[in-house]
């Protein structure tokens, strides 16, 4: 249901219905390019399930990935070059399969100036996304890689059995490549971690086992 997504929920439901004569369900797998840096966009697309990736690559060879953001079910992604008309300024992919709602632009822009209510949520939303650039961009200036790593993993921990977890779809290689670290470093960080009592790794996740981490 549409007005599930936190985007459309004070929508009526006849701006439901209009929204939704203009969506399309896509699908995409594991690994799979969404949305490719300086390209140009025509839609906005809204996670309906499964995780995605936003990242920018070296310019040069494309060979170091820097991860900027995830985002999961409920969020959007892609709507900037409706306000200023550029080019992509990340590329996305699915990091699970994903399952996401694309709406074209003209639709969004018809959205956001019959509804006050999506233009507040969306200014919402990117002065958060803003809060948390600055955020990083302070924590890789100030931060050591264990404080680095310790807020990431933080970040992506979700309640499982009362605990604390960083599980799949995340791997060590994504954590180096949110913090700009090598995937080296991570594992040993990690390890120290461990070796300390802080976490616990598993084949295909890490517990959280104290409420603070390192700094």
């Amino acid at each position: 249901m549409l007005n599930a997504i936190p985007l459309f929920h004070n929508f009526n439901d006849l701006q439901l219905q209009s929204v939704g004569a203009h969506l399309a369900l896509r699908v995409f797998e594991k690994g799979e390019i969404i949305l490719r840096e300086g390209e140009r966009g025509d839609a906005m697309y809204v996670v309906v399930s499964g995780q995605v990736k936003v990242f920018s690559t070296d310019d040069d060879d494309n060979s170091r990935e820097v991860i900027l953001k995830i985002l999961g079910a409920g969020e959007f992604f892609g709507e900037l070059p409706v306000f200023d008309n550029e080019p992509r300024s990340a590329s996305v992919s699915a990091i699970e399969r994903c399952h996401l709602q694309v709406l074209s632009y003209r639709a969004f822009q018809r959205s956001i100036e019959s509804s006050p209510d999506i233009a507040q949520k969306v200014l919402e939303t990117l002065a958060r996304r803003l809060r948390a650039a600055d955020r990083r961009i302070g924590d890789l200036a100030l931060l050591g890689i264990s404080g680095r790593i310790s807020r990431v993993l933080l970040e992506l921990a979700i309640m499982s059995n009362g605990q604390r977890v960083v599980g799949e779809p995340f791997t060590q290689k994504d954590l180096a490549s949110m913090i700009g670290a090598s995937r080296e470093m991570v594992n040993r960080t990690l390890k120290d971690f461990e070796d300390n009592g802080y976490i616990a790794i598993q084949r295909q996740s890490i517990t959280l086992l104290k409420d603070e981490m390192p700094t």
